[in-house]
């Protein structure tokens, strides 16, 4: 199940958590995130995963550079490990985690 997180979530959630961690930068008006919403439910099966609102939580998006959206970005033990952009099919996303 993947879980929405805001600004004061995402230290607890993502950044102090062990292991991988995958986090979907998104908008509610984007044609592409929501696209993305069905191919990180199936990803969210073997892994943890959250999404961000980069409309709400504008200072996190602008903490992490997210320029372009959809944007997914792998944490491993706290630290950004890969990012993707755009529409990626499961295959594409679970290679961001090999």
């Amino acid at each position: 199940m993947v879980k929405k997180v805001n600004t004061e979530e995402f230290k607890k959630e993502v950044l102090e958590s062990k292991g991988i961690v995958l986090v979907d930068f998104y908008a509610d008006w984007c044609g592409l995130c929501k696209l993305m919403g069905p191919v990180m439910e199936e990803v969210s099966e073997s892994y943890t995963v959250f999404k961000v609102n980069v409309d709400d939580d504008e200072e996190l998006a602008t903490e992490y550079g997210i320029m372009s959206i959809p944007c997914i970005i792998a944490f491993k033990d706290g630290k950004e490990i890969a990012r993707s952009f755009g529409y990626k099919p499961k295959e594409a996303i679970l290679e961001l985690v090999k």
